[in-house]
């Protein structure tokens, strides 16, 4: 990485100077004080993906969501990050990366205050929208800084070290934060945290970071206009099939419109946008499109792993959200020892048999999730899958990134790593959205099954109070897909008359719950099986795309991870 090519480049020839020099910060600082706010806003922003994961099923509760509607809770962030990261960075490039890290922290901290008080599903999908926003500014300038903060050297490998493990240590600080913080105040608190921290932040770099030399060059607003619409349509598309099923316009509608978008993006960016934000140029290396494409099915498969097992673990085996944390917390810790044990062996190995191992490795992990059932347990079933969700995960992310950066030119080296965080988000959000399609549909279908069973149950629950048996039926078949979330049932209940809330009652805790747990169990399984066949695909393009020599390996490969 150069001093004038930050880490999301778009890597536009004709890019050049449009002042003297950097200017100074408004008070000196020690660098420790700089590198602490700059690894302070990648911290707040990697965390986010765990600590709101943790507080999914409480947010989906408030609201009376069901856990297909609760997928745009992540997807309206991570759809907002990926798709304008690339706009981002060059956004700070051309503007100033201090005033554009400013700004990422600033709309960041604003979307995590709107999402906090939200009194509507609306309000919290705006404000996780501009959530994402911000991290999209924010996130690529954070990493562009410190080639502006630090000098090449010790100094600078030093700061990259540190916003590494940064990186890593904040999804397992999330995770127990989301729990702490779910369990015992509210789920909005994950949430409100971002906004004291952010405020500091903002301060800091205003304070204390000097601002980068500006570059000339234009934005493509076409570009990510097009990208985000046709990968929003994609997604709804999915999300709707969940809901309503393939037989109406509407899905069919959606997925045309969506085509039309992703081909036009393709269009606009390889033949009309004179400075795009994704030249086709990058994908010209087959062993680096292979790398963009495990990380994007990888992504597909990880995003719905960790989705499903949440509301698995909280909704089927009742975890509360700071057990939920503690449950998720071995995982973290394995993919940072397996991360740094892979990256030591990548130069005798090269990255194309750890890819591999990687690739098989996630899909026995979503082949063993699809086994789970309402009766299995913590360290019977899902410990092991997450160890080995793990240990895939941290043999894939090093050899993926320098697979990326390999042969590539100075002036694309913060491209082509910043499209593996784009293919992740992106490949996240699509492919939750198909594993969510497959759930809806596997949920329907055990519903229909076993409507004649739990009907029977209903009877023998309520004796034979006919009157009240029509109005639980009534109640059911009124919930739809969604069905009864606990606060509807805990009102139904409280509507009824006093003789026949306990039937009721019985019913709800008893045969009733029994359903839900098997259907959830049932379509869970079916969503991990989708994900399979993602890790399918993973490892047919890891054996056939990736072939990259180890003598075409940096050298010192473990550095240029992390540097990227």
């Amino acid at each position: 990485m150069t001093e004038t090519q930050p880490a999301t480049t778009r890597g536009a020839a004709s890019t050049k100077s449009s002042s003297n020099g950097a200017r100074t910060a408004r008070r000196a600082a020690h660098p420790a004080l700089v590198l602490l706010v700059i690894a302070g806003a990648q911290m707040m922003v990697v965390l986010d993906g765990t600590i709101v994961n943790i507080a999914l099923p409480s947010m989906g509760k408030y609201f009376a969501k069901s856990q297909t509607d609760m997928t745009w809770a992540l997807n309206a962030y991570t759809l907002a990050f990926g798709g304008l990261l690339l706009l981002g960075g060059r956004m700070g490039d051309v503007l100033g990366r201090r005033r554009m890290f400013i700004l990422g922290l600033t709309l960041f901290s604003l979307g995590s205050f709107l999402a906090g008080i939200a009194a509507n599903f609306g309000l919290l999908l705006a404000g996780r929208a501009i959530q994402g926003i911000g991290g999209a500014i924010a996130s690529p300038t954070a990493l562009s800084l410190i080639t502006t903060e630090f000098q090449e050297g010790k100094e600078r490998t030093r700061a990259i070290a540190v916003y590494a493990a940064v990186s890593g240590a904040g999804a397992a600080l999330g995770l127990l934060l989301g729990g702490i913080l779910t369990n015992y105040l509210s789920w909005r608190w994950v949430l409100f945290v971002n906004v004291p921290i952010g405020l500091v932040l903002i301060g800091g770099a205003f304070l204390y970071l000097h601002e980068s030399e500006r570059l000339r060059g234009r934005f493509d607003f076409v570009g990510a206009l097009l990208s985000i619409g046709g990968m929003l349509s994609t997604v709804y598309g999915f999300i709707h099939v969940a809901h309503s099923g393939w037989g109406n316009t509407e899905t069919f509608v959606v997925f045309g419109l969506a085509v039309v978008l992703l081909v036009s993006f393709v269009v606009v960016e390889a033949f009309v946008i004179a400075e795009p934000m994704m030249p086709m140029r990058i994908f010209e290396n087959r062993n680096r499109s292979g790398a963009y494409l495990v990380m994007f099915v990888v992504g597909a498969a990880m995003f719905g792993m960790f989705y499903f097992i949440t509301f698995f673990i909280q909704g089927v085996r009742d975890y509360s959200a700071l057990r939920s944390g503690f449950a998720f917390l071995p995982v973290a810790f394995t993919i940072g020892i397996v991360s740094q044990i892979i990256a030591k062996v990548l130069g005798r190995t090269g990255p194309k048999p750890l890819l591999i191992t990687g690739t098989v490795l996630i899909t026995s992990a979503l082949l063993w999730f699809s086994r789970v059932s309402p009766s299995s347990g913590y360290l019977d079933t899902l410990l092991p899958g997450m160890i080995l969700l793990a240990c895939a995960m941290g043999c894939l992310f090093v050899p993926l990134t320098v697979t990326a950066v390999s042969k590539v030119a100075n002036t694309d080296a913060g491209l082509a790593s910043a499209l593996l965080n784009v293919g992740q988000q992106v490949g996240g959000a699509l492919g939750l959205s198909v594993m969510t399609t497959v759930f809806g549909t596997a949920g329907r279908n055990y519903a229909h099954d076993h409507a004649s069973s739990l009907m029977k149950s209903l009877g023998a629950s309520v004796g034979g109070d006919q009157q009240l048996a029509r109005r639980i039926a009534g109640r059911i078949k009124a919930a739809g897909n969604n069905g009864l979330q606990p606060s509807d049932v805990q009102h139904f209940v409280k509507s009824l008359p006093v003789p026949q809330q306990d039937a009721a009652t019985r019913f709800f805790a008893g045969p009733y719950r029994d359903f839900t747990h098997g259907l959830l169990a049932h379509a869970s399984g079916q969503g991990f099986l989708m994900g399979a066949v993602f890790g399918g695909v993973a490892i047919v393009a890891a054996v056939v795309l990736v072939n990259v020599k180890k003598s075409e390996l940096p050298s010192d490969p473990a550095a240029v991870a992390a540097a990227h």
